[in-house]
């Protein structure tokens, strides 16, 4: 079994700044990808490949940072530039190796306010 806890989220206003980490946890052999995702519309928003490889998705693009520490199976992401339009509640993921098996964590909400 595989648990994900997550951190950080909350309250910030416009143009403001948020960190969100999570950490996956349990009987990991090893990582597919592992990011995070938004509920509203279920959209990427960023995710690190086992190769290093980063993707993000269009809202994310050039204000979001993704990074991720493999040796403890977490990724942290760094959000810059809020608007309200990032207000959401956003999930990590990770979905592993070999199996490719997907776990999701509880959510975190962000909200920003104008």
């Amino acid at each position: 079994q595989v648990q994900l806890v997550e951190s950080g989220g909350g309250l910030v206003q416009a143009g403001g700044s948020l960190t969100l980490s999570c950490v996956a946890t349990g009987n990991i052999r090893s990582i597919n990808y592992i990011g995070w995702y938004r509920q509203r519309p279920g959209e990427l928003v960023a995710r690190v490949m086992s190769g290093g490889a980063v993707h993000y998705g269009s809202s994310a693009e050039g204000r979001f940072t993704i990074s991720k520490d493999s040796a403890r199976n977490s990724v942290t992401l760094q959000m810059n530039r809020l608007t309200p339009e990032d207000t959401d509640v956003y999930f990590c993921k990770v979905e592993t190796f070999p199996w490719g098996r997907t776990y999701w964590g509880q959510g975190t909400q962000v909200t920003v306010s104008s």
